[in-house]
């Protein structure tokens, strides 16, 4: 959990950026994106083969580059 204590001279503006730092920084956006909706065991499948794809390509991509 995201913590942000607030001076007494702090603007709400400041503290509100400190706390946006700091919640991006935790990884909270991610991870509340990914559970918003059920995803099924084929979906979940799918989507993580589809990214095992994609990373391979970009591997591939970088070993043709390399020699």
């Amino acid at each position: 959990m995201a913590q942000v204590t607030v001076g007494e001279q702090e603007g709400i503006e400041s503290a509100l950026r400190r706390f946006k730092q700091a919640v991006s920084k935790a990884g909270i956006f991610p991870d509340m994106k990914k559970h918003r909706h059920f995803e099924t065991p084929i979906q979940k499948r799918k989507r993580k083969a589809i990214a095992r794809h994609k990373q391979q390509r970009r591997l591939s991509r970088y070993r043709k580059k390399r020699f």
